[in-house]
């Protein structure tokens, strides 16, 4: 295992990084020193203006567009960071979609969201983490980390469609954990819940709350610093961590 302390040289692609996680765990990789490739979907401008924030920080920073629903733009991601910045040492699977939330019945879900859903949830980490750990294992080092769900472990307050493509990535943790460990790739996933400031909250956020033992709502920044204790910790892998308020004791 090669002990790393100077994340200084070390490139972190962080999808869904215009969302409330992704930017908390953007700027906060990026004072460590890391180098940000920033994807994006929709929001161009704040794509652009957190590459603005992020190079006053010191760190190389571009921005990717891609609609990680199409496998085919999956690729093109990879390509064109890997043209552009480098490989990444550290990915941090974060984008995900909804589509639709508070299901009572699972008629109300009809193939092309679960498809849809599982795409964007899944299917597109479970690829961008194959294109890019060939070259951690080349260097002997590197860093997938996933964005779960408590939803996973207890269903949660969406539906099946966004629960199961979130169980989903526990099972990809434990696997790849398991054969990339003596690589020196760690693979570990946070599973927040009821996160504030972003667009993936399943209805009003005070009555949300209510639902949380501690009684408030999880700030992103709180998720972008368990990410970045995955990124430090060599001995921290195969683990799905909770950061939910206690709403699902582990």
């Amino acid at each position: 295992m090669v002990l790393v302390t100077d994340f200084k040289d070390k490139l972190a692609l962080i999808t869904g990084a215009t969302g409330g996680i992704g930017y908390a765990t953007c700027l906060a990789l990026a004072g460590l020193g890391c180098d940000i490739a920033v994807h994006y979907n929709s929001a161009a401008e704040k794509a652009q203006t957190l590459v603005a924030a992020l190079r006053e920080k010191g760190v190389k920073a571009e921005c990717f567009q891609a609609d990680l629903r199409s496998y085919d733009e999956v690729r093109r991601l990879h390509k064109e960071v890997v043209e552009k910045m480098g490989h990444p040492a550290i990915l941090f699977n974060n984008a995900g979609i909804t589509i639709k939330h508070g299901i009572k019945s699972i008629e109300e879900v009809d193939m092309d969201m679960f498809e849809q859903t599982w795409r964007a949830n899944c299917g597109s980490a479970f690829l961008l983490t194959q294109l890019c750990i060939p070259e951690m294992e080349k260097k002997a080092w590197g860093r997938v980390i996933f964005c779960a769900s408590v939803a996973g472990f207890i269903g949660g307050f969406v539906g099946p469609h966004y629960a199961s493509s979130k169980s989903a990535l526990h099972g990809l943790v434990h696997w790849l954990s398991q054969h990339y460990a003596h690589k020196g790739i760690t693979v570990n996933a946070v599973a927040p819940a009821l996160i504030a400031d972003t667009t993936l909250l399943p209805g009003n956020p005070e009555d949300l709350a209510k639902k949380i033992p501690v009684g408030v709502l999880g700030r992103p920044e709180e998720i972008a610093e368990t990410v970045v204790w995955m990124v430090k910790t060599g001995y921290l892998t195969n683990k799905v961590v909770g950061v939910d308020g206690g709403m699902f004791p582990q």
